[in-house]
């Protein structure tokens, strides 16, 4: 390819720029900007699970409910880990929850709208147990909040956003998603009921709820009286509860603790459905 057809090339939004926590950028948006509501008329937002949790419980639906009527489905990978997107106004590309005024789920936003106009970029060396986030600068052609006389660092403006929290809650699940990448081709393709297990332990609540009151799950895991009560109860602790479940499902590490014969019953259990579908009423 010549130099000059770099010209034609599409150009990308992300200031090439690596940020740290105390490095700073100008950014404010508000809502006399001349561009207020833009970036939300057209929208490609991925949800976490702590979005969905939030979303789902400022709309007072559960989350079932929640994930059949505002979001779509995509593959977050090669090997079909699914994630999830908002979905959008019928037959547009609007956020579902743009009014005149601007965001109608302001306080429960998810983390992606916190963020803007930053991105984060998070990377974890094979082998290695230490996660590495850095961020940059998002800029598209229709903001002007770039414009606007307002410096802070990068820190701050997480703080401000609320999306530090955020970002804490689903920390472990972001591990689970970068010790997979890193894992590469080692750790194979997952099998359909690993990759059902991490739908229903990253996006669907009441159905992991469900899974755990199985008499299947009871025979494998100990769970102390007084935590499933908590997580009956408290879904933000159930939500980190599935996050120790997917570790130690997928990878084998020992977040909760397992019956003495819990490894026997489970060979059992798998030979009789060797060739069989799996139901998600069986813990791996």
């Amino acid at each position: 390819m010549n130099q000059d057809s770099s010209d034609t090339l599409p150009q990308s939004p992300v200031t090439p720029v690596k940020l740290e926590l105390d490095d700073t950028f100008q950014f404010a948006c508000h809502k006399g900007i001349g561009c207020f509501n833009k970036c939300c008329q057209s929208i490609d937002i991925q949800l976490t699970p702590y979005d969905i949790l939030r979303l789902k419980t400022r709309l007072g639906v559960s989350a079932r409910e929640f994930l059949f009527g505002h979001t779509v489905p995509f593959e977050m990978d090669g090997h079909g880990v699914p994630g999830l997107k908002l979905r959008t106004k019928d037959e547009s590309t609007q956020c579902p929850f743009l009014t005149e005024e601007g965001c109608g789920v302001y306080e429960d936003r998810p983390t992606a709208c916190r963020y803007y106009a930053l991105g984060l970029m998070s990377m974890r060396k094979k082998d290695s147990p230490i996660d590495e986030d850095s961020y940059f600068v998002v800029k598209e052609d229709h903001c002007l909040g770039h414009y606007e006389p307002q410096v802070q660092t990068v820190r701050t403006y997480r703080q401000s956003q609320g999306v530090d929290t955020y970002d804490e809650l689903n920390r472990e699940w972001r591990q689970v998603i970068l010790k997979k990448r890193s894992c590469g081709p080692t750790i194979g393709k997952p099998s359909d009921r690993s990759l059902q297990l991490f739908f229903l332990a990253s996006y669907d609540l009441d159905g992991f709820r469900e899974f755990m009151n199985t008499p299947s799950f009871d025979e494998v895991y100990e769970v102390a009286p007084a935590e499933r009560e908590q997580l009956r109860q408290d879904d933000v602790a159930l939500m980190r509860f599935a996050f120790r479940f997917l570790k130690q499902a997928l990878f084998g590490e020992n977040t909760i603790p397992e019956r003495a014969d819990a490894r026997d019953k489970r060979m059992a259990r798998r030979k009789e459905r060797l060739g069989e579908a799996t139901p998600l009423d069986q813990p791996t």
